[in-house]
C-alpha cells in the first residue's frame, strides 16, 4: 500500500489558524496556501472547518470550493457537520471525503445514513478514543472508508480499519509501517510541508512506498533531438482539447514523472518551467505516452485555469482553415449552447427569447423549467420517441439558462454526476 502523506488545515474567521486549540494565523490566503501544498506533494489535503454558526460556515465552504477548484489535490472536509445537509454541502464543494468527528453522538447516527446516501468511498469518520471506534466498530466498516484519529490514539494495536492517525512527533513516524495506516497528518507532516516530495524520499529510502510517481520508461527510451530535448501535446484529459505544446529534456521528464505536475524545458530561456508555478495554472498530468516512434509524447492534463499566456484555455485559437462537416460534436453541444446563453446574458440582443427569460427574472424562468418538466412526462405516455426527444431538448435549454442564472457550468454538473 502507498503511504499517502496528507497536510492538515484548520480553516477559522476566512483564515488559515495553527491548530484547534491555537489561534495563531498562518495564512490570509487559504487558497493561496493550499495551492502550494498541493504542488509541494500533498496527496490529499485534510481541511477542518473551526466556523461558528451558519453564516461563517457558508463562507467557510466558499474557501473550500475555491481551493476544490484551484487544485486537483483531493480535499478532505473535516468540521462543522450536524446534520446530512453538511455532508451533502461538503461533498458538492468538491470535497472527495468527509470525515464525521464522532465526539458528537449526531454524528455518531448520520454514518449509515451518510454511506448509503453518498456511498461509503466518500465518508470516513475523527476518532479521538478506542471506545468510540469499538463501541460503533460494524457501522464504521460498513459505511466508512476508514478514520481520521485525533492523535496516535491505539494505531498500535489496532488493525480493524484503515485509519489516517495525525501525529505531531517525528518519533512517532516509524507508525506509518503499520498495515492500517493508510496515510499521515498532523505536525509531522505540516512541519515539512514545504517539500514533501523530499519527505517521500526519506521513507522510500527506508522501506516505505509513498506515492512518488514512477515509470518503466526512460528518457533513454525516447528519441531526441539534437539538443537532447522531446516535443509534447499537452491535451486537456477531460475535453481532449489540445492546449498546447512545449519539449523537456531528461530533467522535464523525471520531474514530471516525480511529481505528477508538468515541466517543461523552455528552448527560449534555457532552463526548466513548471507550469504554473508563475501564473497558478498548474497542470496535473492524468495520462503520459509515447508515439508510436517514441520521439513525441502526449500529456493528457487537468488543466487548472488557462494553458496560453494570453488568457486562452488553449493556445490554439488562431484560425486557418476551417470546414462545416454539418455533424454536431455530441461531446461539446450543451457546452456549445451554454456558450450562446451566457453571451446573450452578457451581450443582449433584441428579440433574443434567452434575453426575454433574462429580463423576467427567476421565477419565470423556474416557471418553464417546470412546465418542460411537466412535458416531458406527458410526452413519454405516448408511443412515438419524436416527441419526448423535442421536450428533453426544450428542458435542457430552459436548464442551462437557469443555470447561467445560479453561476452553474457544465464541468460543475459533470463533476458531480462523476463523484455519485
Amino acid at each position: 500500500m502507498n503511504k499517502l502523506l496528507i497536510p492538515c488545515v484548520y480553516l477559522k474567521n476566512n483564515n488559515l489558524i495553527k491548530g484547534f486549540s491555537d489561534d495563531t494565523v498562518i495564512s490570509r490566503d487559504p487558497v493561496s496556501y493550499c495551492v502550494s501544498l498541493s504542488v509541494n506533494g500533498a496527496d490529499a489535503i485534510l481541511l477542518f472547518d473551526l466556523s461558528e454558526g451558519d453564516e461563517e460556515h457558508e463562507e467557510a465552504l466558499l474557501i473550500v470550493r475555491a481551493v476544490t477548484r484551484a487544485i486537483d489535490t483531493p480535499v478532505y472536509g473535516a468540521g462543522n457537520i450536524n446534520r446530512l445537509e453538511d455532508v451533502k454541502k461538503l461533498l458538492y464543494a468538491g470535497c472527495r471525503r468527509v470525515a464525521l468527528n464522532m465526539a458528537k453522538q449526531t454524528n455518531i447516527d448520520l454514518i449509515e445514513e451518510a454511506g448509503k446516501r453518498f456511498s461509503t468511498g466518500k465518508i470516513y469518520v475523527c476518532a479521538d478514543s478506542l471506545e468510540q471506534i469499538l463501541d460503533n466498530l460494524k457501522v464504521i466498516k460498513d459505511n466508512t472508508s476508514g478514520a481520521v484519529l485525533l492523535g496516535r490514539l491505539f494505531v498500535d494495536s489496532f488493525e480493524e480499519i484503515p485509519v489516517i492517525p495525525l501525529i505531531n512527533d517525528d518519533k512517532d513516524i516509524e507508525i506509518i509501517r503499520k498495515n492500517c495506516v493508510c496515510g499521515l497528518s498532523g505536525d509531522v507532516v505540516n512541519s515539512r510541508s514545504d517539500d514533501l516530495y523530499s519527505f517521500k524520499d526519506e521513507l522510500e529510502s527506508d522501506g516505505v512506498s509513498t506515492c512518488l510517481g514512477r515509470t518503466a520508461v526512460a528518457f533513454s527510451d525516447l528519441k531526441c533531438d539534437e539538443n537532447g530535448l522531446v516535443p509534447v501535446v499537452c491535451q486537456d484529459a477531460a475535453t481532449s482539447e489540445v492546449l498546447m505544446v512545449a519539449y523537456m529534456n531528461l530533467e522535464a521528464y523525471d520531474r514530471t514523472v516525480r511529481e505528477g505536475i508538468m515541466t517543461y524545458y523552455s528552448r527560449s530561456r534555457k532552463c526548466l518551467w513548471r507550469k504554473g508555478d508563475t501564473s497558478g495554472h498548474y497542470q496535473y498530468v492524468r495520462e503520459l505516452l509515447a508515439d508510436c516512434d517514441n520521439d513525441t509524447l502526449l500529456a493528457k492534463v487537468v488543466q487548472i485555469g488557462n494553458a496560453c499566456h494570453t488568457g486562452s484555455h488553449s493556445c490554439f485559437f488562431n484560425e486557418i482553415i476551417r470546414k462545416d462537416a454539418g455533424i454536431p460534436n455530441p461531446y461539446t453541444v450543451l457546452e456549445d449552447v451554454m456558450n450562446v446563453i451566457l453571451d446573450r446574458r452578457d451581450n443582449p440582443k433584441d428579440g433574443s427569447y434567452t434575453n426575454y427569460l433574462f429580463d423576467k427574472g427567476i421565477d419565470k424562468i423556474l416557471k418553464k423549467v417546470g412546465e418542460e418538466a411537466t412535458e416531458i412526462v406527458i410526452a413519454a405516455k405516448n408511443p412515438e420517441k419524436e416527441e419526448i426527444k423535442y421536450e428533453i431538448a426544450d428542458l435542457l435549454y430552459h436548464i442551462m439558462v437557469l443555470m447561467a442564472v445560479k453561476g452553474l457550468t457544465w464541468d460543475d454538473v459533470m463533476e458531480e454526476l462523476a463523484n455519485r
